[in-house]
């Protein structure tokens, strides 16, 4: 493939500066116009990217938010879940879906992941009870989960389905666009998201025009029109800058989400090492590669992220600690050793950089370093 490592290169995990010199002319622009309108929220530019973004996931409604975790606790507060209802959650996510649940009182059911690192949809129905309210499905690093079966299951005990689709823009199941399989889909534009904003940032999507109503006055401190609160509210409302560059980020986004694919086919392609399990891909599911995640075994993460630091290769870790194992949720009493495929996980997946504007060289080195791993030493 590349006839040997050259020098040592500094390799970053991620480099949000890249994907802004890029297309730098047109978020200064898009900046500059919203600073120079006057109005910094809930304004036409929120509205804009509001209906560019329904109409990209092909939802008929999209409710522009602070967060990716307030879309996930207004979501499950306009289902009416709370105290003493169950959600059926993956044990292998971020501790943003469990909070989703748990700040409206109800109790997080984790059920075990699949192959792909997903919800599996195999183990959801010994799980559910007559407090079952709704199951929330996780695309995990960017992979649609096993969205029809799970569908299939939420409509035939009467559950509501709940999509986090903060790592999946864009990301389809049978051609159908994650967050659109559910009654809400919530997303976040983190920066560090493929479809990212200049700070915190988030939304909801629904073809659900009461749901859309109801989590519009939710986002105002229960508000349609000032000082008249309906109901209880928040402050939770995605700003004009941040909307104007957003629609930046979703107009170029297929150019973005094809080169992090031409990366991703990389990895796949050329990683030859038997110590190093590639990740699988669903029938049916498309990656959108937010994070390429690689599994370590026999012990040897801790020497393997060693030896790529070693070689200026920065990695992390998504994620080392269960939501079932911290401490926010020792309350639940869960031991180690309750999901004991999520926990090994833990302890054995290791995310590789992979970001916009990453070089064809600056991923060959990647590869070239890796393939060289003896999981003892490092080789000089």
């Amino acid at each position: 493939m590349w006839k040997g490592i050259i020098g040592n290169m500094k390799i970053h995990f991620n480099q949000l500066d890249r994907g802004y010199y890029k297309y730098k002319n047109e978020y200064d622009r898009a900046a500059i116009a919203a600073l120079e309108s006057g109005w910094y929220t809930l304004g036409k530019k929120c509205e804009k990217f509001e209906e560019e973004f329904a109409s990209y996931i092909g939802s008929r409604y999209c409710v522009g938010l602070n967060s990716g975790l307030d879309a996930l606790i207004l979501a499950m507060r306009a289902l009416n879940i709370g105290a003493g209802d169950e959600v059926i959650v993956p044990a292998n996510t971020y501790i943003a879906s469990v909070l989703g649940i748990t700040e409206n009182g109800a109790t997080p059911v984790f059920v075990e992941p699949d192959k792909y690192y997903n919800l599996d949809a195999d183990k959801i129905e010994e799980k559910i009870t007559p407090r079952t309210k709704a199951i929330l499905v996780v695309h995990l690093y960017g992979q649609a989960a096993n969205i029809q079966k799970i569908k299939d299951i939420a409509d035939h005990h009467k559950l509501y389905l709940v999509e986090d689709c903060a790592q999946s823009h864009g990301a389809r199941f049978k051609g159908i666009m994650t967050g659109k399989w559910g009654d809400i889909g919530c997303f976040s534009y983190y920066p560090t998201k493929n479809i990212g904003a200049f700070g915190d940032g988030g939304s909801i999507v629904t073809d659900d025009q009461e749901l859309f109503e109801k989590i519009k006055m939710m986002r105002n401190y229960g508000s349609k029109v000032k000082y008249h609160n309906e109901m209880l509210g928040v402050n939770s409302r995605l700003d004009e800058i941040q909307a104007s560059l957003l629609s930046v980020r979703l107009k170029h986004y297929n150019e973005m989400r094809e080169q992090r694919e031409k990366l991703a086919r990389k990895y796949l392609e050329h990683i030859k090492n038997s110590q190093v399990i590639l990740p699988a891909i669903r029938a049916g599911a498309e990656h959108v590669w937010h994070l390429f995640v690689v599994k370590i075994e026999k012990g040897n993460r801790g020497a393997f992220q060693e030896y790529l630091s070693e070689h200026g290769i920065s990695t992390q870790l998504h994620y080392p600690i269960p939501p079932h194992l911290s401490e926010a949720y020792r309350y639940l009493g869960h031991k180690k050793g309750a999901f004991p495929k999520t926990e090994h996980y833990a302890e054995t997946l290791v995310s590789l950089p992979l970001y916009t504007g990453m070089t064809d060289q600056e991923i060959e080195y990647v590869i070239e370093v890796i393939n060289r791993f003896t999981g003892k030493t490092i080789e000089d």
